[in-house]
């Protein structure tokens, strides 16, 4: 049997479970899922792989209509996705109004390549049905299925909860059998595309985005200035930057409270992922419109050539 290989990418709306659905089927906590719309700003991918097939997955941002440079790079990303995907995994919840973002869903309509549509959290059906006496959760679902047969009548529509993992091992079966033969194109011990500095600050922003209300996370980029790795340890300088000295102090909080706590939820984390004892310094810096300002977001990595 010959080798398979292939790029699987990951759209959608925000908060559909799009990062939650990449990390099942990695099986590996590669993307940062929260219940905040926007987590995910950056293409990132997840590779799969075993002796006859390498899977490259690519979890990205919600499509959105951007409102400033940061969200222009975000959608760039997702429309990146569409040009060099192997199989194109189009997510979408129980919920979610089919319409929203038509100009986008009309680019996945015009596809020549596979698509498989996931209707994800098919769960929360079930308990709505429940909490409503004679609902009928197989009805609800019949009539998502058919809405979104209508729009895009060439994908294969499967029922999933990514976070329950039903129907995630069908995905993924149904994913090596699209794959088309091709030598790997990764290293078959490569698990990502991304270096160790980016996933110390996508879990330093994970827990600002989990710690703190309304627009702060969404004002906040976290830099990591230096990362000394011995066999032991790493130490870890970070700057959290803002927009304004008032989120300054939000972020520090009285007496430097809320930024020990959020470094202390981060080092954790961190010495979970990296399996190291973790050393890290956290300082809270203000770049006024770093979202608006293309060359800053050059510098914090959002390009998506």
């Amino acid at each position: 049997m010959n080798h398979k290989a292939g790029f699987v990418n990951i759209v959608g709306n925000p908060n559909v479970g799009k990062s939650t659905l990449m990390n099942q089927l990695v099986g590996e906590r590669i993307s940062i899922a929260t219940f905040k719309a926007q987590t995910t700003r950056h293409r990132i991918m997840g590779i799969v792989n075993t002796p006859d097939m390498q899977i490259v997955f690519s979890d990205t941002p919600g499509v959105l209509k951007p409102n400033y440079k940061l969200q222009e790079s975000m959608l760039a990303f997702s429309e990146s996705a569409l040009q060099d995907a192997d199989v194109l995994l189009y997510v979408t919840d129980v919920v979610e109004n089919p319409e929203k973002n038509k100009d986008f869903l009309e680019k996945v309509q015009k596809m020549t390549i596979p698509v498989l549509l996931l209707i994800n959290k098919i769960d929360s059906l079930a308990t709505d049905a429940a909490s409503k006496q004679g609902g009928n959760a197989q009805q609800k679902l019949n009539e998502i299925v058919e809405r979104w047969h209508v729009l895009l009548p060439n994908a294969e529509i499967l029922p999933i909860s990514a976070k329950n993992k039903f129907g995630t091992d069908m995905l993924l079966r149904r994913i090596q059998e699209l794959l088309p033969e091709s030598p790997a194109y990764f290293d078959k011990d490569q698990l990502t595309d991304k270096p160790a500095r980016f996933f110390v600050s996508e879990i330093i922003r994970e827990k600002i985005l989990l710690y703190y209300d309304k627009e702060i996370p969404y004002s906040v980029e976290v830099s990591v200035e230096s990362f000394k790795e011995t066999e032991r340890s790493i130490h870890i300088r970070a700057i959290i930057y803002v927009e304004r000295d008032s989120q300054k102090g939000i972020i520090i909080g009285h007496q430097g409270v809320a930024l020990k706590k959020v470094g202390a939820e981060a080092r954790k984390a961190l010495e979970r992922f990296f399996d190291k004892h973790i050393y890290l310094e956290t300082y809270v810096k203000v770049d006024k419109d770093w979202r608006s300002s293309q060359r800053e977001l050059d510098s914090f990595g959002y390009n998506p050539e």
